[in-house]
């Protein structure tokens, strides 16, 4: 039996200790500083989707598609109606100047006056009265650094959405603690993006004047590791068939006037596992005087109210499938010099797709030196 267990960090990754010898922990590091346009800088060249290929994450449809269910999921999330907000410049009368302002402009500008117009934030409508998104959390530009790689260093998405500590019972985190990690700055999990967000399921990327196309490569990482997550934890109790060619994710990119929508989903055959995306819609939210300009809202709206509470749902059964008494530990001792032909360090880069499940519960337990 294989198990799909946390792993210790490599030293790369690890915070380190800032002028006033304070430990930088969580979202409060370098790497989570890093600039927008710095972190984006890998996925400028088409060779990315190459490579990302090669290692087992199509930016594409598979060839037998999504499953019927996934086809009619996506027509009831564009279809179903949301309410609005009122007294936005999305309003009738400022629409059309308020997009003239921003031809042009930069991304923060775009991300600053219209992102939460498109992807609206899950926290806040959860404050704002909608008490059945509570177990929902969010980051916004904060680097996946609890995420296992998959190809590189991990994601860092404009926006993101999860499912929050509170959103399992002490059972079921005690239970998942092996497969989590046990300290937040020194381990990474496959089922974490930060060391708060639990199966990351919904990224946002944002461009200004730079092409869409990039914030799609961004979001096809993000979403692999999304995905990826789930299919691990539904295969180790015997229920990869159930999530194969079903969409587990979704992501979003827009810039000043233009919007795609896509699902993300596994195709699984024996082992192997590789990673697709389905376009659900790609639409110009300024034409026809607006029309379709809460299109994106309401579908995240219906993401996160009428698929996330199904999602959550299968997670948790899952979970609640774990045999109780599993217990494994990582191995923190040093590595033995007299067999120096074994290796005993094992960076995350090494974990991919194209590592064979035993193989990468393997690397994970064995120690690392720092």
């Amino acid at each position: 039996m294989s198990y799909p267990l946390a792993g210790k960090r490599s030293s790369a990754s690890l915070p380190r200790k800032s002028s006033n010898s304070s430990l930088a922990t969580g979202s409060n590091t370098p790497a989570d500083r890093e600039s927008r346009n710095g972190k984006s800088a890998k996925y400028w060249s088409t060779s990315y989707e190459t490579v990302l290929a090669i290692k087992g994450s199509f930016m594409r449809k598979s060839d037998l598609g999504i499953t019927e269910k996934s086809k009619l999921l996506c027509k009831d999330l564009l279809e179903s109606d949301q309410p609005i907000p009122e007294q936005t410049l999305f309003r009738d009368d400022t629409f059309d100047e308020f997009c003239q302002r921003l031809q042009g402009k930069n991304e923060s500008r775009v991300i600053q006056d219209i992102s939460r117009l498109i992807v609206p934030s899950a926290e806040t409508l959860a404050v704002d009265g909608a008490k059945n998104l509570k177990h929902l959390v969010e980051s916004v530009n904060e680097r996946w650094g609890s995420s296992i790689a998959f190809y590189g260093p991990p994601p860092q998405p404009d926006y993101a959405v999860a499912f929050d500590r509170s959103a399992f019972t002490d059972d079921q985190l005690k239970k998942f603690e092996p497969f989590l990690g046990f300290d937040p700055d020194t381990y990474s999990s496959f089922f974490l993006g930060t060391f708060y967000m639990y199966f990351p399921f919904l990224t946002c990327e944002v461009k200004g004047t730079a092409a869409l196309d990039i914030a799609d490569r961004q979001n096809a990482h993000s979403m692999t590791l999304a995905v990826r997550g789930v299919v691990e934890l539904l295969r180790y109790v015997g229920r990869g068939d159930e999530v194969n060619r079903e969409i587990l994710a979704f992501s979003l990119s827009h810039d000043h006037r233009t919007v795609r929508i896509y699902g993300h989903y596994p195709v699984i055959d024996g082992d192997k596992i590789s990673f697709y995306r389905h376009p659900i819609r790609t639409f110009d939210f300024t034409e026809l005087e607006g029309r379709d300009k809460w299109t994106a809202y309401k579908f995240t709206r219906n993401v996160y109210e009428k698929w996330a509470p199904e999602h959550l749902q299968r997670i948790r059964s899952a979970i609640d499938e774990i045999p109780h008494g599993v217990n494994f530990s990582i191995s923190n001792s040093a590595p033995d010099p007299s067999q120096p032909s074994t290796p005993s360090v094992v960076d995350e880069a090494e974990v991919t797709s194209k590592t064979s499940f035993t193989r990468q519960t393997q690397m994970l337990k064995r120690p690392r030196h720092h």
